[in-house]
């Protein structure tokens, strides 16, 4: 698939603001400037990679199944792989690191030995949901999908199946990657992920004649293997050493699963609203899953690179910081502000041009124009999220760096009634795109709240802090997009062909940006000068 310009944007945003970061650690952490810096440069190209490596697999599911019974059946079976990866990444990860952090600085050999404990018997338990799953899935996927059409459920049962016969594998990978976190360690966990993109499209390209869409499905595994392989290289590099231990010291073992239940239930409830929403768009037209599934994944590329780059990298700062006070909000308002200078122009922009990126990515071989704009609509009312998830991260990591996870649980439980009812309310007159404005009220309300209760333990000056930072990023953002705006309207520019537009609307957003931020937030744009000519320095 050609490179987008609607990608470079992005890829320029963040690295500028990567470049940001890194700047800030070298004040703040002079010791470990190089390696954090080194991190964040290699996090944001390999998370490019690999957003851009789904797309690939993305594009060549357009090309050759279209948005059809047989794509929407995987993306329902591939959503318990996300079950699982969420339960990982951020259930698991959001208690082992800060634990593991903390408690290997006074007593490492029995951390690691109650570490790998932990990972023993995770797997264990992981491989008892394996058979268990693979038993149930011919009832599990019906009760949960509720009335799909004959051919989508065939598919989703008989990948769910295969899936589940993998999944100790996925939870595996995904604690590794929590352990190369707790030792600084963030490269080869996008490497993984890299594989398990890249394995699927190259599948896809070469055994969908033989496989069909299964082909998605045995390329993601085959990845994933070859994932934990590298992740296991990094670690015995470096001196790790696994132990078939099974038994955890109490003390570890208590606080663990203390902290671990809620935040488990926490990363459930963010799985349940997405089952309800493909429940509900499996029961609206054919291909609504499909497109539900291709708007989050274009809105999905800012927050999943920034949730595993900057947001990783803040993450394990927070976790270290957490008992000086001042230090930690200066790395939490430091995460917003990346967050807001670098999302809020990328959600504009698509919102301006995202019909054409999608044209440019999908539109070939099976993939129509109507699908095209089909998924434009749904597109548009996801735009939200593109902050808001941005947000939630540093927000959700912060409150996990502290310990409060019954917090968070209690908070996002309640998403799930509010989810459930708004898209009850809204999939009548809307049709699915009112399920991707339901996700949108749904992210803003959580970052509300949850944000309300990290603010009570800041000093009153943090907050003032923040709504100026919104406001000023509001103006850079308006100066930019509004000129674009009027621009595609009163032109005959909407005539030309998808790319050759998004080649000059996109660099017109870029300049529009950065002489918003010269004119009306001028402290961001001498800190990316100076950052200019630290760079061409070195």
């Amino acid at each position: 698939m050609p490179f987008s310009p609607f990608l470079s944007l992005n890829f320029l945003l963040y690295f500028m603001y990567y470049k940001l970061l890194s700047f800030s650690i070298l004040i703040d952490i002079e010791v470990e400037r190089v390696s954090l810096k080194k991190a964040a440069l290699w996090l944001a190209g390999l998370s490019l990679l690999v957003k851009l490596s789904g797309f690939l697999r993305e594009s060549i599911i357009a090309r050759e199944f279209g948005a059809s019974v047989y794509t929407d059946g995987y993306l329902l079976a591939f959503s318990f792989i996300t079950l699982v990866v969420a339960m990982i990444a951020v259930g698991f990860n959001n208690v082992f690191l800060p634990m593991y952090v903390q408690k290997r600085k006074n007593a490492p050999e029995q951390t690691e030995r109650n570490a790998n404990a932990i990972m023993n018997v995770t797997v264990l338990l992981f491989l008892g949901v394996s058979i268990i799953g693979w038993l149930l899935a011919p009832l599990l996927v019906p009760f949960i999908y509720g009335n799909m059409k004959p051919e989508t459920e065939e598919i989703a049962i008989e990948i769910t199946q295969f899936f589940f016969l993998f999944m100790s594998v996925i939870a595996l990978n995904g604690i590794l990657e929590s352990y190369l976190q707790g030792r600084r360690i963030f490269v080869p966990a996008q490497i993984s992920k890299l594989l398990s993109a890249l394995m699927g499209a190259v599948f896809a390209l070469l055994f969908s004649d033989i496989w069909g869409i299964h082909s998605l499905a045995y390329g993601f595994i085959f990845g994933t293997v070859l994932g934990i392989l590298v992740q296991l290289f990094f670690l015995l590099k470096k001196g790790w050493r696994w132990s078939p231990a099974l038994k955890i010291e109490k003390d570890f073992r208590r606080a663990f699963v203390v902290l671990l239940i809620p935040s488990l239930l926490n990363s459930v409830v963010g799985q349940i609203n997405i089952f309800v929403n493909k429940a509900f768009a499996s029961n609206t037209v054919e291909g609504a899953v499909t497109y539900l599934n291709n708007a989050s994944l274009i809105t999905s590329i800012p927050h999943t690179i920034y949730g595993t780059t900057i947001a990783v990298i803040i993450f394990t700062l927070l976790s270290e910081q957490v008992d000086n006070l001042e230090k930690f909000q200066n790395t939490f308002f430091m995460g917003m502000q990346i967050s807001l200078v670098t999302l809020a122009p990328i959600a504009a922009g698509l919102f301006l041009v995202g019909e054409e990126a999608i044209a440019f990515i999908f539109q070939r071989g099976q993939f129509t124009a109507e699908d095209t704009y089909n998924t434009y609509l749904a597109l548009m009312l996801y735009l939200p999220i593109i902050v808001a998830q941005g947000l939630q991260y540093i927000v959700s990591k912060s409150m996990y760096a502290r310990g409060k996870t019954n917090i968070i649980f209690r908070i996002s439980v309640t998403t799930i009634a509010l989810n459930v009812l708004l898209n009850w309310l809204f999939v009548g007159p809307f049709g699915y795109p009112g399920l991707a404005l339901t996700s949108s009220f749904v992210s803003l309300y959580y970052l509300t709240v949850s944000t309300i209760f990290v603010y009570r333990d800041f000093e009153k000056k943090e907050a003032t802090r923040l709504f100026g930072l919104v406001g000023r990023v509001a103006v850079v953002t308006a100066f930019m997009a509004v000129p674009l705006y009027f621009l595609k309207q009163l032109t005959p520019i909407s005539d030309l062909y998808s790319l050759w537009q998004l080649l000059i609307i996109v660099p017109l957003g870029v300049a529009l940006y950065a002489l918003g931020l010269f004119l009306f937030y001028k402290e961001g744009f001498r800190q990316m000068i100076s950052i200019v000519k630290r760079k061409a320095k070195g």
